[in-house]
């Protein structure tokens, strides 16, 4: 069961006019919601009482009654405190923000009856759905709180009306892998990307068409239209100029054939053999004990030395124990070092989040991976072979380094926020003039040390993934227009806003999962010849 979200075990009130059912509801949401420290969830479940109307089926509104269309809005969450490190952190609290959603639906849409309730897991999903036509529900919003919580899959199959709404830098990664896999099955459900709450509301009007008999696929519809149209036309202003330094595409597939990555802790399965076949780049597979002993032979004077460096750079650090931290993140950099030469790679990837939650290290890799971005190499993150494969290609075509991301839409700004603990400081190349950055604990559990890099803005970057296995290059551009700072999700959060057709980059997550590459400079016609010279298809994204 989930922690409990109470904090006492006092009884339980509810509004006038509760339904006898409130109670089924709470167990149903795992969450005993009402307790006292949680008045106003104590309302919102409450709320589940109100007016009688007609169920809907997946073709419309039972007789068209008249009344307001009742949607179960579900806030799809692990637990109302996070209890594990995953985004939006560990430790943050949903309360404030679950009734700020609830409020302002309630006030801008008051033609639909909103009934809140938590629900946490694929199971109590499956309850709601079962308890749905006896409580008349004509429709749900899933609002996805939390990347991987499995709400949102039981709740569309249904075949009711719904909408599956992100809850942007905390619930961004469940909502783009999923949704874009149901909306090839489904089609009574529609989603809102969107840091502006105007834009959910907006969309849940459309919930009123029940009324006239409309059907859940028409529901759906409308509501991709209204995301449509109030998704902004780009800003016409032309990026600042950025000439590029290519190598030709005959000497970048000759260097790759050179190339070797080590990989720490991941698993593999056929991709390291599709990558030599393909690409010609060579895997070679490290256990923690290989890294354990590079980090335990470092010398200690050395890794002082280069923490006091990282230290004098940065704009700021905010870390307990700052000293001690960055002397074990240096000692993990010189660790990565050790093996490079060891196994005389080039690119090294790292099972960063199982090493360190896993006890396997001591420390985690970030820092080490932006020194090694910054001086020409390659360092990447949660030892993700297709995204490194990628910064290998790109740094031989191109010169440039890539910084890794948990990418979020934003389409009221027409926009994709690249979001990760990791980024070079240098994304021009290592002779390229360097940015500032910030060093703070990782964002999702608030241990160790990461890095916030203030990229440069005003540029054309090209975000793109190499998949050796389906033989395929997926590509976008989007222009860097501003560095989010918020305490939620990821350090380094670079917005760009999307060159092309946005609708399309609701499309491909499930495919190539969540990650994602970028790199500054237009790479849209040298990606192109090198995938035809790879006999790859060459895929845009948006």
């Amino acid at each position: 069961m989930p922690p409990d979200t109470g904090d006492d075990d006092g009884p339980v009130t509810y509004p006038s006019g509760g339904s006898t059912m409130q109670t089924d509801w709470l167990a149903l949401s795992g969450c005993r919601c009402c307790a006292s420290r949680r008045r106003f969830l104590a309302a919102a479940c409450g709320a589940c009482a109100g007016v009688a109307v007609g169920g809907l089926g997946p073709r419309g509104a039972a007789g068209a009654e008249a009344g307001r269309p009742r949607v179960r809005l579900v806030f799809a969450c692990f637990a109302v405190k996070q209890d594990r490190p995953t985004w939006p952190h560990i430790g943050y609290d949903f309360t404030a923000d679950i009734e700020r959603v609830t409020t302002t639906l309630q006030r801008l849409c008051p033609e639909v009856e909103f009934l809140p309730v938590l629900c946490h897991t694929p199971e109590a999903a499956k309850q709601l759905v079962a308890r749905g036509d006896g409580d008349r529900i004509d429709g749900y919003i899933v609002y996805q709180m939390n990347n991987w919580v499995q709400v949102m899959q039981t709740l569309v199959a249904s075949g009711k009306p719904t909408l599956v709404a992100d809850f942007p830098f905390a619930g961004s990664g469940g909502f783009l892998v999923y949704t874009s896999g149901m909306r090839r099955k489904h089609k009574n459900f529609s989603v809102v990307a969107s840091t502006k709450i105007e834009d959910l509301a907006e969309s849940a009007r459309c919930f009123t068409m029940l009324r006239q008999g409309r059907s859940a696929e028409e529901f759906a519809a409308a509501c991709d239209r209204v995301r449509r149209q109030r998704t902004p036309a780009a800003d016409p202003a032309p990026c600042r100029d950025d000439p590029l330094k290519l190598a030709g595409v005959g000497e970048c597939l000759e260097a790759m054939k050179r190339a070797r990555l080590v990989t720490v802790g991941g698993r593999m399965q056929n991709l390291a053999k599709e990558i030599l076949q393909r690409l010609g780049i060579e895997v070679i597979a490290v256990d923690f004990k290989e890294m354990t002993a590079a980090y335990a032979a470092t010398d200690a004077d050395k890794a002082r030395q280069l923490a006091a460096r990282w230290k004098s750079a940065a704009r700021s650090v905010t870390l307990d124990d700052a000293d001690e931290t960055l002397e074990k993140s240096a000692r993990q950099y010189l660790a990565q070092e050790a093996l490079l030469a060891k196994h005389r790679a080039e690119a090294i990837t790292i099972n960063c989040l199982g090493g360190f939650y896993g006890g396997h290290l001591t420390a985690y890799p970030c820092l080490g991976f932006v020194e090694l971005l910054d001086s020409g190499r390659i360092g990447a993150c949660e030892a993700d072979l297709l995204s490194t494969v990628t910064m290998i290609a790109v740094k031989h075509l191109a010169g440039r380094p890539g910084f890794i991301s948990d990418p979020v839409l934003d389409t009221s700004k027409r926009q994709i926020i690249y979001a990760h603990c990791v980024a070079s400081t240098k994304m021009f190349g290592p002779d390229g003039p360097a940015n500032p950055f910030e060093i703070l604990t990782h964002a999702e559990d608030r241990r160790g040390a990461s890095v916030r890099s203030f990229l440069p803005q005003g540029y054309m970057t090209s975000t793109l993934e190499i998949h050796p296995g389906r033989q395929e290059i997926l590509f976008h551009r989007a222009k860097a227009v501003d560095n989010v700072v918020m305490d939620r999700a990821c350090r380094t959060k670079l917005a760009g806003e999307v060159v092309g057709d946005v609708e399309r980059l609701l499309t491909f997550w499930d495919v190539y999962g969540w990650h994602r590459v970028t790199f500054y400079g237009d790479l849209r016609e040298p990606m192109k010849e090198l995938a035809a010279a790879l006999r790859f298809r060459f895929v845009e994204e948006a």
